[in-house]
């Protein structure tokens, strides 16, 4: 485990939203006072839910001028976009209906219903990603003309959660997704837990951002949690190939840690 690598240790999955929500809140403050905006990717399964649920009911979240925050997503089910499956949707009802965002920073992928197949769909999400590191570069005041021009955005925070098999998004063991080295963003076609059909993230794009948080909930999650922190390969076990560019975070319960050994776990963040 390299030395950006910290956990910290949560008594329950209650105190896990709760907390994870508070440090979300003070790192997009932190990153608006330095930059003016900041950007964080959002993740979905029951704690990342539950962390935004906890943003819009902290007072603290008027605080943050919401409306200079992007928004983007690790993955989504591609589905209809009403369906209850979608990430997006369940991220609008925590809390982006909640708060005053600008819809032009929420970057939602495209749903089955838009018009798209789902490499097409994938295609546009890379594209827009794309639309976006080049309006940044262009703002930026030490950019080059068009050379060396960033096919990525600046993510500040990247949230992740974690399936039992240590899946991350929608990146499967053993799949073509997490072996995908030279694309921003896969489609995946058969995913073992349904819906099969979802766009996702690559490594590559999600390791280019500055801070990843992977956030994990029970007793369900202590294998995988365990595998990933002692270095298993990415390909078996996706998780242990996240690294944030200056800080990855593993947010858990003492549930998801109960198999972690006792050395890791004195890695504790502070």
């Amino acid at each position: 485990m390299s030395g950006n690598v910290r956990i910290t240790l949560h008594p329950s999955f209650e105190v896990l939203a709760a907390t994870t929500a508070a440090r979300l809140i003070t790192r997009l403050l932190d990153v608006q006072s330095e930059r003016g905006e900041a950007t964080v990717v959002l993740t979905g399964g029951s704690v990342g839910i539950a962390t935004l649920r906890a943003v819009a009911e902290s007072p603290a979240r008027l605080a943050v001028d919401w409306a200079k925050v992007n928004f983007w997503w690790g993955d989504d089910r591609f589905v209809a976009h009403d369906s209850p499956d979608r990430n997006a949707r369940q991220a609008a009802e925590a809390l982006l209906d909640h708060i005053d965002v600008d819809p032009a920073r929420v970057h939602a992928m495209k749903p089955s219903d838009a018009g798209m197949d789902l490499e097409q769909a994938t295609a546009d999400y890379a594209a827009e990603l794309a639309a976006a590191a080049l309006a940044e570069h262009l703002a930026s005041d030490d950019h080059d003309g068009d050379a060396g021009v960033p096919t990525l955005p600046r993510f500040d925070v990247l949230l992740l959660g974690l399936g039992p098999d240590a899946h991350i998004a929608s990146l499967f063991p053993e799949m073509a997704g997490i072996r995908t080295k030279d694309a921003a963003v896969v489609a995946v076609t058969s995913s073992p837990k349904p819906p099969p059909e979802r766009v996702s993230l690559s490594l590559p794009t999600i390791n280019s951002a500055q801070e990843i948080w992977l956030v994990a909930a029970g007793s369900d999650k202590a294998g995988a949690v365990a595998l990933a922190l002692a270095g298993a390969s990415e390909v078996q076990v996706p998780a242990a190939g996240a690294r944030g560019r200056n800080k990855t975070l593993w947010l858990v319960d003492g549930d998801a840690a109960a198999k972690v050994p006792g050395k890791l776990m004195a890695r504790q963040d502070n």
